[in-house]
């Protein structure tokens, strides 16, 4: 006898295993569904740049891929000319709905939705003395956790960059995440970018001291950097171990700190050779030795500023922001031995559909599986160390102890950048 697929799945009924027939033999599986809450949704915004690759895919691994997740609901706080939102919605079929839980309830009583992604970057929000664009990342979490409590249910979220411009909002976010127990990924693209060269500090590896050259303003820039640098030093021997003081050196200070030996001129060389973009008056002057070794920064810094970072278990960290010099996000450290490590976080010149593609993907990873693939407290960190910095800077460049960036963690095995 013929056996039809029909008549395979009713066989298979009758004995009440249905439930273990594939997806493709069986009724087709229902996406998991996503409800994102946006600042903004402009063109080139971070919400357009990752709602998009949601809603119509992305490129990866040399092919075109399609999200499985499906965008069901969409909070917007601000709407300025430009927005974008009401055309998304109509183009793909979700509804934009006027508060967060009724945008996590779809309208409805109770959560209806399988994950949840905060895109608060971008908008028209006031600054605080520190120069910080007050977005609301922690307001809009805290809404979310809200629904969580009542409903009593929670599902992953994912919050994209910085947790919030405060260390201590930080911190209660990541406490959220672990009271109700739902799994929590943040941060941007550099940790998941490309790498020129695709190095990684070897896990548990020693590290002696380490480097990062940024561009950029502050704080959305010299987060990027900061992020970045901490994606390499947490595979160090023991695992991250917290902060214990940072401070913030700008102008001729940050030149004379370098002579005094308190950042790395071998280190600086280093990353600096890892640059597509180095700039000087003729090649040999934009060579890395000869940008170091012979006084040519400065003149083209005008404005470098020197972000020191030491760690509980004594490892010394140096963020330098040199604009004028490069246009990359440049690595180096020095391991037990003295190899030094150093790569290039690559960011195509290009809108960012390529890039953030990295990083969308790691967001379905966790809401397929139900768990982060890299630890949150990566982001919190990264969020935190900023905060204190820019203490520093306004506090008259001084040290700050900071006991309360206690904050431990291991980071996973596996290396996760590239696609």
């Amino acid at each position: 006898m013929r056996i039809h697929r029909r008549n395979f799945l009713e066989l298979l009924g009758a004995t009440g295993l249905v439930a273990a027939v594939p997806p493709t033999l069986g009724a087709s599986v229902r996406p998991k569904r996503i409800a994102i809450v946006a600042s903004i949704w402009t063109y080139l915004s971070h919400a357009q740049h990752m709602g998009d690759r949601f809603l119509i895919g992305y490129p990866r691994h040399g092919s075109w891929h399609t999200s499985p997740l499906e965008v069901v609901s969409l909070y917007v706080d601000q709407k300025p000319e430009g927005d974008l939102s009401q055309k998304r919605a109509a183009e793909h079929g979700f509804k934009i709905y006027p508060s967060i839980s009724e945008t996590l309830r779809c309208g409805g009583e109770k959560l209806a939705v399988d994950g949840v992604v905060i895109i608060a970057e971008h908008g028209d929000y006031p600054k605080n003395p520190k120069g910080q664009i007050l977005y609301p990342r922690y307001e809009f979490f805290q809404e979310v956790v809200k629904v969580f409590e009542k409903d009593r249910r929670a599902v992953p979220v994912y919050n994209d960059k910085h947790l919030s411009y405060s260390w201590e909002k930080a911190r209660r976010m990541v406490a959220d995440s672990k009271r109700l127990r739902f799994p929590f990924l943040a941060g941007s693209s550099l940790p998941v970018t490309w790498r020129l060269p695709a190095v990684e500090i070897p896990y548990g590896a020693k590290v002696d001291e380490a480097l990062m050259v940024g561009v950029g303003g502050s704080d959305p820039m010299d987060y990027h950097a900061l992020e970045a640098m901490q994606c390499m030093v947490e595979r160090r021997r023991g695992g991250e171990t917290g902060i214990k003081s940072v401070q913030v050196l700008e102008g001729e200070a940050v030149w004379k700190a370098g002579e005094e030996g308190r950042w790395s001129a071998r280190l600086l060389e280093a990353a600096l050779s890892r640059s597509d973009s180095l700039q000087g008056d003729s090649e040999r002057d934009s060579r890395p030795q000869d940008l170091v070794r012979n006084g040519q920064l400065p003149k083209l810094v005008k404005d470098p500023a020197a972000y020191f970072i030491e760690r509980n278990d004594g490892l010394r960290t140096t963020l330098l922001m040199l604009n004028g010099a490069l246009q990359d996000y440049c690595f180096a450290a020095r391991m037990a031995g003295g190899r030094i490590v150093s790569t290039q976080f690559f960011l195509p010149p290009t809108p960012n559909v390529t890039y953030s593609a990295c990083l969308v993907a790691q967001i379905e990873e966790m809401i397929l599986s139900g768990r982060a693939p890299y630890p949150v407290e990566r982001t919190q960190i990264a969020s935190a160390m900023l905060d204190r910095c820019l203490d520093s800077k306004v506090e008259g460049h001084r040290r700050i102890e900071t006991p309360e960036l206690a904050i431990r963690y291991r980071a996973p095995r596996a290396s996760i950048f590239g696609g």
